[in-house]
């Protein structure tokens, strides 16, 4: 089982960031963290790589359903989504399988949620 799934876009990295973040709250999703990890890598390190940002995407009604049946469930909370550009000049869009991340937690409720959220990730994935 893969921990994440993700498609090709035809836009350019900042498009791609924006339709990501609409799309992301068409679903129900709000982005509370953007993090640019090459910017990170640049300042922290002195390393340049390909613009890669990682979006910190919540539902708050399946958060909460998620830490009212695990209460350490935030320590995999928020759902990440990334936006990188690939090394042939193409940007790709990758969110986590809430499924896969959540298979380390032994709670038949939490998988249930985590079934509703990585049915959603998926139509925004393939949506885009």
């Amino acid at each position: 089982m893969s921990y994440y799934f993700s498609t090709i876009v035809d836009d350019s990295f900042d498009d791609a960031i924006e339709r990501v973040t609409a799309a992301l709250a068409d679903a129900g999703f709000g982005v509370l963290t953007t993090i640019d990890v090459s910017a990170t890598m640049k300042k922290k390190i002195d390393v340049d790589m390909p613009r890669y940002t990682i979006l910190g995407a919540c539902n708050p009604k399946f958060a909460y359903q998620a830490l009212q049946a695990e209460d350490k469930i935030g320590t995999m909370l928020p759902c990440n989504v990334i936006v990188r550009e690939t090394g042939d000049g193409k940007v790709e869009v990758a969110a986590v399988d809430p499924v896969a991340s959540m298979m380390a937690v032994k709670n038949d409720d939490l998988g249930a949620v985590a079934s509703q959220v990585q049915g959603m990730l998926k139509n925004v994935i393939e949506g885009l």
